[in-house]
C-alpha cells in the first residue's frame, strides 16, 4: 500500500496505481472502517470497465450501510461482459450478506470450476452452508426435527468439509478455524472445537478486529457449552481491551458481559465481583454515574463482609 501511495504522489490520476492502492486499502479495511471507500470510488472512476473494483466498492458500501448504492455497482459489475470467474466469489460474498444464499452458492460453484484450489471460495461456500443451517434452526425455534434435522445435519457436514478444505489449502486462514470450531460445537464435538479455537488464538499477528471477534465467540463457547463463566468473562474482557475503531463486536462483548454480570447478581453468585464487573461495563459504555454507583455498592458489600477492610 505504501508503494502505491508513493507512486500516486508522482502520478495521482494513474489508473493502475489507483487500482492497486484501492485494492490494498480494501484488504486492510475491516467492518465499519472506511479507509478504502474514497480510494475505491476514485479507482472505479478511473477504471470504469473493471467489474472487480465495482464489486469491492459495493462490498464496502454494504458494510457501511449504503445498500442502494452498493446494489447499483453490483448490477453494473454483473452487466460487464468481461466479468471473470474470480469476481464471482466477491459477488457471492455480497449476496450472502444480503441473504440470497442460493444465488451466492451458484456463483461460488461457477467460480470453483475455474479455481478449484481457492481457499477463499471454499471458505465462502462453507459460510453459505452454515447460513442455511442457521436459517433452518431459526425457522424451527432452534429445535429442528425429522427432515429439518436431517437437512441441518447435512449442511453442517458440508460446511465442515469446506472449512477443512480451506485450512488444507491455507493453514493461516484465521476465521476458518473459528467457523470450523462452531460447526464442531453443533455436532457436540467440544474437544475438536476447543482445539480449533486454541489454534487460532495461538496465531501471531492477527488483525485486531478479527482477534476481538475471536475472543467474543470463544467466550460464548466457554459460557454456553463448557459452562465456564469465569473463562467466558476472561475472554470478554480480553476482547474489550483490544483497541479497534469498529464498534460492532465491542457492543456485542459489552452486551454479553452485562447480561452475564446481571444474571450472576440475581443468582447471588460472587456478588461483589459481579457488581464490580457491571460497573466496569457501565464505565466502558461511558455511563460514569452508574459505574460509580456499582463500585460504591461493591465497596459497601466488601466492608460488610470484612469490617477490617
Amino acid at each position: 500500500m505504501a508503494c502505491f501511495a508513493k507512486a500516486l504522489k508522482v502520478e495521482p490520476e494513474n489508473p493502475d496505481y489507483n487500482n492497486g492502492y484501492a485494492v490494498a486499502a480494501y484488504r486492510q479495511d475491516f467492518n465499519d472502517n472506511s479507509i478504502s471507500l474514497e480510494p475505491l470510488r476514485k479507482a472505479v472512476r478511473l477504471n470504469p470497465d473493471d467489474p472487480y473494483l465495482k464489486v469491492l466498492l459495493a462490498l464496502k458500501l454494504q458494510n457501511l450501510g449504503k445498500p442502494d448504492e452498493a446494489r447499483m455497482y453490483i448490477e453494473e459489475a454483473q452487466a460487464n461482459t468481461s466479468c471473470q470467474p474470480y469476481v464471482f466469489g466477491y459477488l457471492a460474498k455480497f449476496y450472502l450478506k444480503e441473504g440470497f444464499v442460493e444465488r451466492a452458492l451458484s456463483l461460488l460453484y461457477r467460480a470453483l470450476q475455474a479455481r478449484p484450489l481457492s481457499a477463499f471460495l471454499h471458505y465462502q461456500i462453507g459460510l453459505c452452508y452454515k447460513k442455511q443451517m442457521i436459517q433452518i434452526k431459526e425457522a424451527t425455534n432452534m429445535q429442528p426435527r425429522g427432515q429439518d434435522r436431517e437437512i441441518a445435519d447435512q449442511l453442517i457436514r458440508l460446511a465442515m468439509l469446506h472449512f477443512q478444505k480451506t485450512l488444507e489449502l491455507r493453514p493461516t486462514y484465521d476465521t476458518a478455524y473459528v467457523n470450523l470450531a462452531e460447526m464442531y460445537i453443533e455436532t457436540g464435538q467440544f474437544g475438536k472445537a476447543e482445539d480449533n479455537f486454541q489454534k487460532v488464538l495461538s496465531m501471531r499477528n492477527l488483525d485486531v478486529t478479527i482477534l476481538q471477534d475471536i475472543h467474543f465467540r470463544y467466550g460464548r463457547f466457554q459460557q454456553f457449552c463448557k459452562r465456564s463463566e469465569d473463562r467466558a468473562i476472561t475472554h470478554y474482557i480480553k476482547g474489550l481491551k483490544i483497541e479497534v475503531t469498529s464498534s460492532y463486536v465491542r457492543n456485542k462483548l459489552l452486551e454479553a458481559l452485562q447480561k452475564l454480570a446481571e444474571r450472576r447478581i440475581r443468582q447471588n453468585v460472587h456478588v461483589v465481583e459481579s457488581i464490580s464487573l457491571l460497573g466496569f461495563v457501565y464505565k466502558l459504555r461511558g455511563d460514569m454515574s452508574e459505574a460509580l454507583r456499582c463500585y460504591e455498592k461493591a465497596l459497601r458489600l466488601t466492608q460488610a463482609l470484612n469490617p477490617e477492610f
